[in-house]
């Protein structure tokens, strides 16, 4: 599959949130923000000081705090779109007929996402506070995968033993990796998204050692790997 569609094509997106007009140099700041905010979260992840932000955005430590009082903010704008794209591939899976190959395209959009931005795998592999699109991303993509295992196994597509949080934690757990992967051979990332795939086909069942997670300690995992990120 090829990589999330661009902005314009995006049919399910989440409206943004809705603020007064600011004036022209309000505007110009804020944007200078966002576009510095994006290139150094895709760097180095969401643990970027805001200061270097700041600096790089080429205005002061108070512009910034006036326009995103706090670090969720501030990744909202960002990346609002992007998470919105993966709800929008989700939708488009839901409806396909074939529901292991809508499983398979659907994560190697939202992979191929993660693998060029080290910031979106950051928010989608960990729990990160107060990013309301997040939240909602988080909601859409387990129904998402809820629905289409659901229907692979009944296909005879899926082994019948795994869960969805099978899949989530050992996806969060390649998720990590797809950044430092895409930098040493671009696309290469495909080859362990595959084997992980391979294992959850129903041709590979054999007993577990150990019961799944259950969605709340799914839930705490995400929070113990964002831990980390500041909120400031």
């Amino acid at each position: 599959m090829s990589p999330l569609p661009p902005p314009e094509s995006r049919s399910h997106a989440l409206p943004a949130k809705k603020s007064p007009p600011l004036r022209k140099d309000a505007q110009r700041n804020r944007d200078l923000l966002v576009a510095a905010a994006r290139e150094l979260f895709a760097e180095q992840g969401l643990n970027v000081p805001l200061d270097e932000i700041a600096k790089r955005a080429g205005v002061g430590n108070a512009t910034l705090y006036r326009r995103f009082p706090a670090r969720g903010d501030l990744v909202e704008a960002v990346f609002h779109e992007d998470l919105t794209a993966v709800m929008a591939a989700g939708e488009r899976a839901r409806v396909a007929q074939d529901a292991w190959g809508a499983l398979t395209a659907y994560l190697e959009g939202v992979c191929a996402l993660l693998a060029r931005d080290r910031g979106v795998g950051d928010l989608m592999t960990t729990g990160i506070q107060g990013v309301p699109t997040l939240d909602a991303v988080h909601a859409h993509n387990h129904a998402t995968l809820s629905d289409l295992m659901r229907r692979a196994a009944a296909d005879g597509a899926l082994r019948t033993d795994v869960v969805t949080e099978d899949l989530l934690f050992a996806l969060s757990a390649l998720g990590t990796s797809l950044p430092a992967i895409e930098s040493i051979r671009p696309g290469s990332w495909r080859r362990p998204l595959a084997l992980l795939l391979a294992s959850f086909r129903a041709t590979a069942q054999h007993p577990l050692p150990a019961r799944a997670l259950t969605p709340e300690e799914t839930a705490r995992v995400h929070r113990e790997l964002g831990g980390e990120v500041p909120a400031g």
